[in-house]
């Protein structure tokens, strides 16, 4: 993702209040449960959504870098297109 797309780091992020995020044993994974279904979600994915709880997308990049050291630059890049793909799909939502 080019740099100049990416959302604005400052923009912070909450998860959509139709969605719940939780541990569910039954599928050994962490889903959004919704009122038409539910939808398993991979690690990255909910290492992402776990973050998203009213942090900036930068705290959420930061946060995942701390979590896996390596390529941040790698890790950033992740964390923006996840973002932007949570929200095209209604999962997560800017706050004002």
């Amino acid at each position: 993702m080019n740099e100049s797309n990416r959302l604005p780091a400052e923009d912070r992020f909450s998860l959509n209040p139709m969605y719940l995020f939780r541990w569910e044993p039954t599928q050994d994974a962490h889903v959004l449960l919704y009122p038409e279904g539910i939808v398993k979600l991979n690690r990255t994915a909910a290492d992402i959504i776990e973050h998203c709880d009213g942090r900036s997308g930068a705290a959420i990049v930061a946060a995942l870098q701390a979590r896996y050291p390596g390529d941040d630059d790698t890790v950033a890049t992740g964390v923006y297109k996840f973002l932007e793909v949570f929200r095209a799909k209604g999962w997560i939502r800017r706050q004002a």
